[in-house]
């Protein structure tokens, strides 16, 4: 069996919200989008070297404290750039840090309560 490529479903309480950070935050382009009653329940945000699916779900957004639910590493071209352009939309990102194992990351929540780190290798 050979895959060809995975996407991933993310799912979120609300879609049009949820669109703040996946398309203003990270730049993405969101399409197909599918709607019920005029509400949008799904839809496609990508960019050439990536793609995730948006599926309306019922429910909480975010699950019990135990439950860590889905985990995205980003690595941006420009680190700093990302953080700061997630910074004045209001998202609460942590510090970049560099790390021991010879990255450097930072970290922000969506508004749908998943954790994403940014990272890129350390430079030596």
């Amino acid at each position: 069996m050979t895959v060809k490529s995975c996407i991933p479903v993310i799912p979120s309480v609300d879609l049009e919200k949820s669109l703040r950070f996946w398309v203003e935050g990270l730049g993405l382009t969101m399409d197909r989008e599918m709607r019920s009653e005029d509400r949008l329940i799904g839809c496609m945000v990508h960019n050439e070297h990536t793609c995730f699916w948006l599926n309306h779900t019922t429910g909480r957004s975010i699950d019990p404290e135990d439950y860590e639910g889905i985990y995205l590493y980003w690595m941006p071209s420009d680190i700093h750039e990302a953080r700061e352009r997630l910074k004045k939309l209001g998202f609460k990102v942590s510090d970049i840090v560099d790390k021991e194992y010879r990255q450097t990351e930072f970290f922000v929540t969506d508004d749908d309560g998943y954790s994403h780190c940014f990272g890129i290798p350390t430079s030596t």
